[in-house]
């Protein structure tokens, strides 16, 4: 069982320290400002004026609820170091607790995953259909959980 939670522990760091790479070495890291990843978007999609204002509405309403998601994130990563010293200091660990908080992290990655669709939906929806198949081409690796595309 110690094997177990050990290998539970293992592949959670090791997720997390893969994402984190990706996005440093991936030049993402470069775009952290909303700015600077309008910019972009505008540049690399060709977007007009108007789009840009629009997409940039819909981030702008977005914001309060992604950043409370990174503050939820922020702190299951806490929780989980939090679990790793006292698997190393005290040799056990609760594993109904352990339980629990891996269910708590799952729920969370859900509405990450189901607040970024949503938001690349509506994004997506400003944009012409050349527009919006360049813009998922583009967002395909980072979305792997399966954004569905709206018609059109």
């Amino acid at each position: 069982m110690k094997n177990t939670l050990m290998i539970v522990l293992l592949g959670l760091i090791c997720g997390t320290a893969a994402h984190l790479g990706w996005f440093h070495f991936s030049g993402a890291a470069r775009l952290g400002r909303p700015e600077a990843q309008l910019a972009w978007m505008k540049e690399s999609l060709q977007l007009t004026d108007g789009q840009l204002e629009r997409i940039k509405a819909l981030h702008d309403q977005s914001e309060p609820q992604l950043r409370a998601l990174a503050a939820r994130e922020e702190g299951m990563r806490a929780e989980l170091l939090a679990f790793e010293r006292e698997r190393r200091t005290e040799g056990r660990i609760d594993f109904l607790e352990f339980a629990r908080f891996v269910e708590k992290r799952r729920g969370l990655d859900r509405e990450c995953i189901r607040s970024t669709q949503q938001l690349v939906a509506a994004a997506a929806a400003v944009m012409t259909a050349q527009q919006r198949e360049h813009y998922y081409y583009l967002l395909e690796p980072a979305l792997k959980t399966g954004v569905t595309h709206p018609p059109g």
